[in-house]
């Protein structure tokens, strides 16, 4: 089975701002990214296309014209209070135990990037594979960080060293 890990293209929103679970829109940059992904993908021969229900990975999902499973495992992480919140605004009292141990440590009212991990861990692990599948999955930086350090056995806390560019397609 070949699997094509494909991050959503750049989402409208300023820099500086913390988003996860928030259902962005897509800049107006899209139709390019979307043309350079295509280049990188075999859209003819995929079977399936896996894709987080959020906006900016359901719209990228659709230009592939293949029927889409969505799947909440695919969501990025939640960071629940500080979610739209500029990062330089969020207290040092609640970002520093986080940025401390963001395996770990859980947002306030969010989740932590273990459980993210469990979670497309779950997603990945309930794949009924056959050899000759070729499938899409259209996610996000975490969840795509966080299932490649799992099959390259990489420990969770260095998975940022793994760099993701928007649009960027990671085949497995």
């Amino acid at each position: 089975m070949e699997i094509y890990l494909v991050r959503h293209t750049t989402p409208d929103i300023q820099k500086g701002v913390c988003y996860g679970q928030s259902d962005l829109d897509v800049a107006n940059t899209f139709e390019t990214e979307v043309a350079e992904i295509h280049t990188q993908v075999p859209v003819k021969e995929i079977t399936k296309v896996y894709s987080s229900p959020l906006k900016r990975c359901k719209l990228l999902a659709e230009t592939f014209k293949l029927p889409i499973a969505f799947d909440t495992r695919l969501i990025e992480l939640d960071f629940g209070d500080w979610e739209l919140q500029k990062w330089d605004e969020i207290s040092k009292e609640t970002l520093d135990p986080w940025m401390e141990d963001f395996v770990n440590v859980q947002v306030p009212n969010g989740e932590s990037y273990i459980k993210l991990q469990e979670r497309i861990l779950d997603f990945y692990n309930g794949l009924q594979p056959n050899s000759d599948d070729k499938i899409i999955i259209v996610s996000h930086a975490g969840p795509i960080r966080a299932l490649v350090s799992y099959l390259q056995n990489i420990a969770l806390k260095d998975s940022f060293g793994f760099k993701l560019d928007y649009g960027e397609v990671v085949k497995i």
